[in-house]
């Protein structure tokens, strides 16, 4: 059987999918609609939250706080496993464009892990008493934001793009393995976060007057990270070719 016959309509249809010339074409027809889509969903979603949905009968105002932080940190666990994915791809299929999604995602990533700790913090000092407290969530995904400042600065600690890429790409792979513990930290150690709400089996524990704003909001960051991605990747896409006519040049030809 001839190496012809054995690729499958599914590999086809991810590597016409990795075209670069045909993302581009793809990416332009996207971009406005998600940008616009983006600010509506997150307008809505503040003005639900802020001004619509009603205070907590335990939490008071500060629960509003809540809108940011459980996107954001939903956010973080989401852009990595694009990564991971991103990774996997780049290190088995050689795609052209899946080390540049992995690039392009992880400051995304890592700017909402940020924001997810930082709001934590703001919500858990009148909630807790503390700013901080080393239980397992928080410290996971602490280690989470970590990950995503290691694969930055792996891609640019070689001279070859490429080889920054594939070696960030491991790392992304082993680092997935922190995904499911900042997951299910809640379910399987005794901690101060309460168990999932929005996500449980079932009909979720919080009113809907909640639940729409924090939908919207996290509508709005998924399409903020869709936006952004497709900016990114046409730099880094433009950055390429400029490498490569450097190269050229560089060469006499």
């Amino acid at each position: 059987m001839t190496r012809a016959a054995t690729t499958t309509p599914q590999s086809s249809s991810l590597h016409r999918f990795a075209n670069p010339a045909r993302f581009l074409r793809l990416a332009e027809a996207v971009y406005p609609w998600s940008a616009a889509a983006m600010c509506l969903s997150i307008l809505a979603g503040l003005y639900l939250g802020l001004f619509v949905a009603p205070p907590d009968y335990q939490q008071g105002e500060s629960v509003r706080i809540m809108y940011v932080h459980v996107p954001a940190a939903w956010m973080a666990l989401f852009i990595y496993a694009c990564m991971a994915l991103a990774s996997a791809s780049l290190l088995i299929w050689r795609h052209p464009l899946a080390g540049l999604i992995a690039k392009a995602s992880a400051p995304v990533g890592a700017a909402f892990t940020f924001l997810a700790l930082v709001t934590g913090s703001l919500w858990g000092k009148p909630m807790w008493g503390t700013w901080w407290v080393w239980d397992a969530r928080l410290t996971s995904v602490l280690i989470l934001f970590f990950i995503y400042l290691g694969h930055m600065a792996l891609i640019n600690a070689f001279e070859n793009p490429e080889r920054g890429q594939r070696a960030a790409a491991v790392l992304a792979l082993v680092g997935a393995v922190n995904l499911p513990i900042v997951k299910f930290s809640v379910d399987w150690w005794n901690t101060l976060h309460q168990p999932a709400s929005v996500t449980r089996i079932g009909t979720p524990a919080i009113h809907p007057s909640m639940l729409w704003p924090l939908l919207l909001m996290a509508l709005g960051f998924s399409l903020y990270y869709v936006t952004i991605l497709i900016v990114r990747l046409r730099a880094e896409m433009l950055a390429s070719r400029l490498r490569a006519l450097g190269r050229l040049a560089a060469d006499g030809r």
